[in-house]
């Protein structure tokens, strides 16, 4: 049984289809997959077989190493396939929980006794469930079930997503050669820019933490979390933060942004939605911002991927289908400028 609090406690949109035998459920499911596919969203379907999973072709090599005894994994161009024995340790919950960082939805077919939210089909001449709890729609065959279905998706999906909790993450620590001194320290008017930093993101989010080596001021109290062994650069301390809390999305923030605002940080969290897993601002000709940038929580297997490959520039994620980068305001692009130099800092203004 799906223990209900897994999949709510973890801020994934799961949502059910269900009904007995011969109600529509695949047709359903299959008209509205491509409608919300034609839109962008990743999602993947777990689908229920009472009688058994047909899946391969007696004879074949990988159904021989199957019948041997091992488990397959196939993969051609364009997909791939596991087939395990393992499946009774394998729960509804593991699974939603293994396959939701790399999808914008879950949909269940089946499952009808779960606690999942569920749309439940009916036959012909079939009564309506006397328990409906967690039933969010009844609907049936004289009705138009995929456009209902998809108007309650669009209206409880983006809702769903804003539910995630966002927490903040400052980054220290650099060396900061060229300035002379820990940019986090530097003073405007009494008050240093980590202070400033962290006064602007607790108006936004739920806890600010800061990541990286180096000392701050002893009033300051906030969770300080290590970079992570072995990588170097901003990314070493954005995935310290993901890993830290991996169903919480993220406002990154560097430690030499002294003109950083509230309003671009609400800037920021207006541009999440449905299927959108970073948002990293381009600033004229410039590339992609990630050092001043909104992060959902499926955002860390793309950082983790990037690692994989040897590189350390959390840049490179602005070229996944998933990110966008829009242009904020001209009146809060000040928040994005870095300073990096005592020639650079005598340029600005900065009011505290």
């Amino acid at each position: 049984m799906l223990d209900a609090m897994d999949w709510q406690d973890n801020n994934i949109p799961v949502l059910a289809v269900a009904g007995n035998s011969g109600s529509g459920k695949t047709t359903l499911i299959e008209k509205v997959l491509r409608k919300l596919i034609g839109r962008g969203l990743r999602v993947v379907v777990i689908k229920h077989d009472v009688h058994g999973l047909n899946v391969d072709h007696p004879g074949k090599d990988s159904a021989r190493i199957f019948e041997a005894g091992a488990d397959v994994f196939l993969q051609g161009p364009d997909e791939s396939f596991l087939r395990n024995h393992d499946c009774q340790s394998t729960s509804l919950s593991a699974t939603i929980l293994r396959l939701a960082p790399m999808y914008d939805l879950v949909i269940v077919e089946g499952f009808k006794q779960s606690p999942l939210h569920k749309v439940w089909l009916l036959n012909d001449e079939e009564e309506p469930p006397v328990e409906r709890r967690n039933i969010v729609g009844v609907l049936d065959r004289n009705s138009d079930r995929a456009a209902w279905l998809l108007d309650y998706i669009d209206e409880w999906l983006p809702r769903e997503w804003r539910q995630t909790p966002v927490l903040g993450a400052i980054l220290i620590g650099g060396k900061s050669t060229r300035m002379g001194q820990a940019k986090h320290l530097i003073e405007v008017n009494g008050r240093t820019w980590l202070e400033h930093s962290i006064e602007q993101l607790k108006s936004v989010v739920d806890e600010v933490v800061i990541v990286g080596a180096g000392d701050i001021p002893a009033h300051i109290s906030a969770v300080r979390l290590p970079d992570v062994p072995g990588l170097s650069g901003p990314l070493s301390g954005m995935l310290a933060a993901m890993r830290w809390a991996p169903h919480a999305s993220w406002l990154m923030s560097a430690c030499d942004l002294p003109q950083l605002s509230t309003d671009a940080l609400r800037w920021l969290l207006n541009q999440r939605a449905p299927g959108v897993w970073g948002v990293l601002p381009r600033l004229g000709n410039e590339g992609a911002e990630p050092l001043l940038a909104y992060y959902d929580w499926r955002a860390r297997g793309l950082f983790e991927a990037i690692v994989t490959k040897g590189e350390c520039a959390p840049h490179l994620i602005a070229q996944h289908e998933k990110i966008t980068s829009p242009s904020p305001p001209t009146e809060l692009a000040s928040a994005w400028l870095n300073i990096n130099s005592p020639e650079e800092l005598t340029s600005v203004i900065i009011n505290y």
